[in-house]
């Protein structure tokens, strides 16, 4: 080859981003296999590039006998010393071969596995080079729709928007820009195939990770994100400088930077919270803005009983339960949200069953006792901290409070009667 080929190895590498060493091995592989080729596989041959000659050499590998059996891999010592003076019978003797008088075919055969060779090359750099960028944020421009997918351009490859990771709102056409999450990258037949989202929960994170300089920097981070795609979001960051408020931090001055999220996400609404260990309080904040009055712990079930003021539980709920599903996801924990006046009549009935029948009848059949005041007291009640007392103290203050009658004065009284008749 009378071709300096190091400029053009060096104008590849450029261009395709391709390392140097593997378009060297390319070209090692296609003159190897064009030789093969030409001489039927029937030499002992090796090729290696000469890089201060900038071209592939090709050398014929034949053991040194005394007398030749196969002319094509045995050569006798005379005609071998020859060439190397110091040969002995039993060594391997290289020969240099003329490289360039390969056939048509040869050549053409050549050419495919260099192709070949710098393609997979191609597809192999793109891989390594976007799997290290997992859960980052990459922009793109439409290129076409495939069955409701969207293909895009992200320069040195592209990516494949689902319809499943599309927010259902959101519409794009050709040449149309669009940021996106790398939610997954992985190797197929065709190349590697780099998927992207629009719908994770991921994208609210990135987008503030590039917004809010304080959790660039780790002052701030984000510990959770719950998120339902063009609705609403919610996520909860903790500051590790007591100098900075991480809610502040996030919104911005005049919530320059949740505009910008919000801006990206098309009108999805976000709502910032502060994170605390303290499940009650963080599962409180989750709701907003809802106000909680109490709330009740199940650390085995990971159960949350949350009781509002009647006028706050739709809003707790919020539309078709978005709110409170949020929280949930928000802090994975089960949410049962009631209002206070449906927690005192499950409270109510609670006492109920464990007073018994008999004390029951004692209820209902006071005459100064009607529904209504039952559950005007059971609310009182349960305001001062019912759950806390035991079912004795809870008769005792029913009693206290003229609900149920004092039986033990009354058995006091009947003693001293019983002497008087005795008497």
């Amino acid at each position: 080859m009378v071709v300096n080929l190091n400029h053009i190895l060096d104008q590849v590498v450029k261009d395709k981003g391709i390392d140097r060493g593997v378009l060297v091995e390319a070209l090692e592989s296609a003159v190897l296999s064009a030789a093969n080729k030409k001489y039927r596989n029937t030499r002992d041959l090796e090729a290696h590039y000469n890089d201060e000659m900038g071209e592939v050499e090709l050398f014929e590998f034949v053991t040194v006998v005394e007398e030749v059996h196969d002319s094509y891999k045995e050569i006798d010592l005379e005609e071998a010393r020859e060439i190397d003076p110091d040969v002995e019978v039993g060594d391997s003797l290289g020969m240099k071969m003329d490289a360039s008088n390969f056939s048509r075919i040869a050549a053409q055969t050549a050419k495919q596995v260099i192709i070949q060779k710098v393609r997979e090359a191609e597809r192999e750099g793109v891989y390594n080079e976007f799997k290290d960028r997992l859960g980052e944020l990459v922009n793109g421009i439409v290129r076409r729709y495939e069955r409701g997918d969207l293909i895009v351009d992200l320069g040195r490859a592209e990516a494949l928007l689902p319809h499943r990771e599309q927010v259902p709102r959101e519409n794009y056409r050709q040449g149309d820009r669009v940021r996106a999450y790398i939610s997954d990258v992985r190797l197929s037949p065709k190349g590697p195939q780099i998927i992207l989202s629009r719908t994770h929960p991921g994208v609210v994170a990135a987008l503030f990770y590039s917004e809010v300089p304080e959790i660039a920097e780790g002052i701030v981070e984000i510990k959770c994100v719950a998120r339902e795609p063009g609705s609403r979001a919610k996520i909860a960051v903790v500051s590790h400088d007591p100098d900075v408020d991480p809610v502040g931090a996030c919104v911005g001055m005049r919530g320059s930077r949740v505009q910008n999220v919000v801006s990206e996400l098309r009108g999805e609404k976000i709502d910032i919270i502060n994170w605390t260990p303290d499940i009650g309080r963080f599962a409180c904040s989750a709701l907003s803005p809802a106000e909680v009055t109490r709330v009740y712990v199940d650390n085995e079930e990971q159960a949350l009983e949350i009781i509002v003021p009647d006028d706050q539980l739709s809003l707790a709920i919020g539309k078709k339960g978005q709110n409170v599903r949020l929280a949930a996801k928000l802090t994975g924990w089960k949410i049962d949200i009631k209002s206070e006046t449906r927690a005192a009549e499950s409270e109510l009935e609670e006492l109920r069953q464990a007073e018994g029948d008999e004390a029951t009848s004692e209820i209902d059949e006071s005459p100064s006792y009607s529904r209504d005041e039952l559950y005007a007291l059971a609310k009182e009640y349960n305001l001062a901290g019912r759950s806390t007392m035991t079912k004795e103290e809870l008769v005792q203050r029913l009693g206290e409070l003229g609900v149920l009658e004092k039986t033990e004065p009354v058995a006091e009284t009947a003693e001293p009667a019983e002497e008087e008749e005795q008497g």
